[in-house]
């Protein structure tokens, strides 16, 4: 005992300063990277890309072809052309259908088949007759993630409405004095002739969070391999005798075996590989086979959780072999902080601010989602995401190898060891006296 009370290193001012700086800093980085992003998603929104299908088979009206199915999404397209927010793809039907079971779209609008021929009817209705309304369909697609879906339903429903409005205005101004005659109630239908409807573009099975089981599944597989990259980190350098391993009160400490960065790295690298099989077959056996969540493609399922747990934990294991203690701050950042809010889920890439549509390009929550999706929701589709899934954790694993080792091994090459090595005594020289 040397005297000094351990509470006297709160006078410390750099002990203050140090943490407040750390923590501080981390504070502020999470509620910028998670409120920033969702804070104004529809004033964000740029080129949400939804679908537009007239399937509009046209009718003859006095003599002449008549398609107003042309006429509503052509307006549609005017209208909504300089805002930028929506992107119209224009398509059939069949086209609408495979793009929403792909995850391309958030949603669709339809003008049916009989659509001219039922406003057409509004004007030919006796007054004895019940008018019968014709409608515009808006097609949601939850799959794609629940918010991206709402902001394409609103949209979409918005421009169904302002559509009809434009379209009652021009068949009144063409009846003249005829409108003038029809029934009030066929009047009104005049003016404002299609009804909205809505429907589910691609129904999810009932134990799919209504589209955020893959977001929250990718998350666990990410969360998993950061957090037991930390763990194995330390329990290697417990076992090579560079850490202590304190288990409640007792701390247990092992003989130093001396190892290089690099061999260290390695070590950690290798048992995270093994023990990702363990991981990722308990991670599906929770939320599938406890939980109840829908999935299907299991074996895929399977491995791609395995890699995907592999390939964070490494990456998490490179981080902390180059930066120390700090690594972790920087892999809770990089795999959390600056991951959750990109990863297309919560909120679409398209709603984001543009540094953050940035980030979505490469962080790794991202590109392992959208291959959980793929999986989950669209039949383990190649192009729905599962092979930029596959590209982009080969791409992630190969970056963490070389920067890891590439580091780790400058670190020993410059001999910047974990614990220096221990100074060999010189050698005894016997000196013979002069004679």
């Amino acid at each position: 005992m040397n005297g000094i009370h351990p509470f006297r290193v709160l006078r410390a001012g750099p002990l203050w300063i140090a943490n407040g700086v750390i923590t501080g800093v981390l504070a502020l980085l999470f509620t910028v990277f998670y409120v920033g992003a969702n804070i104004d998603p529809v004033g964000h929104m740029t080129r949400l890309p939804v679908g537009l299908v007239n399937a509009d088979k046209g009718d003859s009206v006095e003599g002449r072809r008549v398609n107003l199915g042309e006429q509503v999404t052509e307006s549609i397209r005017k209208t909504t052309a300089g805002a930028g927010k929506i992107e119209w793809k224009v398509m059939d039907e069949k086209e609408m259908a495979e793009a929403l079971g792909k995850g391309k779209l958030y949603g669709a609008l339809v003008v049916p088949s009989g659509f001219t021929s039922s406003v057409t009817a509004l004007s030919r209705t006796a007054a004895t007759e019940t008018p019968v309304r014709p409608t515009l369909t808006v097609v949601t697609n939850q799959s794609a993630g629940s918010m991206g879906s709402a902001l394409a339903r609103t949209a979409t429903t918005r421009a169904a409405e302002n559509a009809s409005l434009h379209l009652g205005g021009e068949l009144t101004a063409q009846a003249g004095d005829e409108a003038a005659k029809l029934p009030a109630a066929a009047r009104l239908l005049l003016a404002d002739p299609a009804a909205v409807t809505v429907r589910d573009g691609h129904p999810l099975d009932a134990h799919s969070g209504l589209g955020m089981t893959a977001f929250y599944y990718a998350l666990a597989l990410v969360v998993v391999g950061m957090l037991s990259a930390n763990v194995i980190s330390g329990q290697v350098d417990h076992a090579l005798g560079y850490t202590h391993n304190d288990m409640g009160p007792l701390r247990l400490h092992r003989p130093l075996i001396r190892a290089t960065r690099v061999q260290t790295l390695a070590i950690s690298s290798t048992l995270m590989t093994g023990l990702s099989l363990l991981m990722g077959t308990l991670v599906m056996a929770g939320a599938v086979g406890i939980m109840g969540m829908d999935a299907s493609h299991l074996p895929l399922l399977w491995l791609y959780s395995v890699c995907a747990i592999a390939v964070s934990g490494i990456g998490a294991l490179a981080l902390l072999a180059v930066f120390g203690t700090p690594g972790m701050l920087v892999a809770t950042l990089v795999f959390i902080g600056m991951a959750v809010p990109t990863a297309n889920a919560t909120t679409p890439i398209q709603a984001l601010p543009g540094f953050y549509r940035f980030l979505a390009e490469f962080e790794p929550l991202r590109q392992i989602a959208d291959g959980i999706r793929a999986i989950l929701y669209y039949d383990a589709q190649g192009d729905a995401g599962l092979t930029r899934g596959w590209v982009m954790m080969a791409v992630g694993l190969v970056a963490a190898v070389v920067f890891g080792f590439g580091v780790t091994g400058w670190y020993d090459r410059k001999g910047l060891h974990r614990i220096p090595a221990p100074v060999e005594p010189e050698p005894e020289q016997n000196v013979t006296p002069a004679q």
